[in-house]
């Protein structure tokens, strides 16, 4: 199985996203050694946002692209395949201001191309990544799960959207939320999101032996 493990979170080592994400990469590795990783660390190596050459560049032939069109397309022709290339992606995220982080926006952007992850035919749009596993781990200050504070949660339904857009429909959220409510909830949002995470490489490796 291959894993992609996607983080975005501008906190660097104090991101909780970013731990139990790549906490359970190394946990589903450890689980079958024949597993592979790929990271994509959207903080340290950030994806250019999309401007003209992109926008162009992608429906001009290869042959006919600026330097430039050509420099932008090649990135996220590379982003590309390392997601066509995955069998389970991981999706590590903060949440802010009610979304997702700015850079991981940017990593959708690159991925959701018509022609590539999508096309439209008589029957409407049609999603072209399909048979992949995806995890969200979303980490937040507050409770948006439930409650009033549901509906400021965008995040989520934005990143079901796009993904089962593209195809991706089987997709499960880890949330670590409520941090910012002191020590004793970040311990607890810690060790459910732990749970979950243990549940899920359970999962995995129950599928694996049953193939």
């Amino acid at each position: 199985m291959s894993i992609l493990l996607v983080t975005s979170s501008p906190r660097g080592a104090a991101s909780h996203s970013t731990r139990i994400a790549t906490e359970f990469a190394q946990k589903l590795l450890a689980a079958d050694p024949s597993n592979t990783l790929v990271v994509r660390d959207l903080v340290a190596n950030p994806l250019p946002h999309i401007d003209t050459d992109y926008a162009t560049g992608i429906y001009t032939p290869a042959e006919a692209r600026t330097p430039r069109q050509a420099e932008v397309v090649g990135v996220s022709d590379a982003v590309l395949d390392e997601l066509f290339a995955a069998d389970t992606v991981i999706l590590a995220t903060g949440f802010i201001n009610f979304n997702i982080s700015s850079t991981l926006k940017s990593w959708v952007d690159h991925v959701a191309r018509s022609g590539k992850t999508f096309a439209y035919g008589e029957n409407g749009p049609k999603g072209l990544v399909t048979g992949k596993k995806v995890y969200i781990v979303l980490a937040s200050g507050g409770i948006y799960s439930e409650g009033a504070a549901v509906q400021f949660d965008h995040a989520v339904p934005y990143l079901r959207s796009v993904l089962g857009f593209i195809g991706m429909t089987d997709v499960d959220v880890i949330r670590i939320e409520g941090v910012a409510k002191g020590p004793d909830a970040v311990s607890e949002a810690l060790a459910k999101a732990t749970a979950k995470v243990d549940a899920a490489v359970a999962a995995s490796r129950d599928v694996a032996a049953a193939a």
